[in-house]
């Protein structure tokens, strides 16, 4: 591939799939900056290996390196929770839906890396057993008990908001915290 071709490939697949990435990230981490450095180290790692992953496979690709760049982080000890100074001012009357998404973001943030990450996957990118154990790395054994652990803190944390419950098709996650 020419590496014009390539270059206006990559920026088309980037601007389709950043916001949805970054939404990925933020889930999966809590924090904004954090996402948006972890979704800049993966766009930058995919920019480079381009042509190893297949067409098909590059949102998986793409969501492997955020989550091993999240894992990375976390585990050299320089993560720091920034916390206000202050008190912050009044927030707007809040409607029940943006309630529920705040609630739900903030038990997510209170999960381990490792059960959030599940959750989101499972969850929020609607994704199988297995498809989640390979972009996580693991086995489907250590998904299923991961997700069961977190499902379980999160009906702890928020009683009256089953995140996997629903009359829908969507599961519950995406319906409070919509896709961008």
């Amino acid at each position: 591939m020419r590496r014009r071709e390539r270059e206006a490939e990559f920026r088309e697949y980037v601007s389709a799939r950043l916001e949805r990435m970054r939404y990925f990230a933020y889930l999966s981490c809590g924090d904004w900056h954090r996402a948006e450095d972890a979704v800049q180290t993966a766009f930058e790692k995919l920019y480079v290996a381009w042509e190893r992953p297949n067409p098909g496979s590059r949102d998986a690709y793409t969501r492997r390196i955020i989550v091993n760049t999240l894992i990375n982080e976390h585990r050299r000890g320089w993560f720091r929770r920034e916390r206000p100074a202050g008190d912050l001012p009044p927030a707007e009357a809040p409607s029940p839906d943006r309630d529920a998404a705040l609630s739900l973001l903030e038990a997510l943030r209170r999960l381990p890396l490792g059960q959030r990450t599940t959750v989101v996957l499972r969850y929020w990118e609607d994704l199988s057993v297995d498809q989640t154990a390979r972009e996580m790395g693991c086995t489907p054994s250590t998904v299923k008990s991961q997700t069961a652990r977190a499902v379980a803190r999160l009906r702890e944390l928020l009683p009256d908001l089953d995140p996997t419950e629903g009359e829908h098709d969507e599961p519950r996650l995406a319906r409070v915290v919509p896709h961008p």
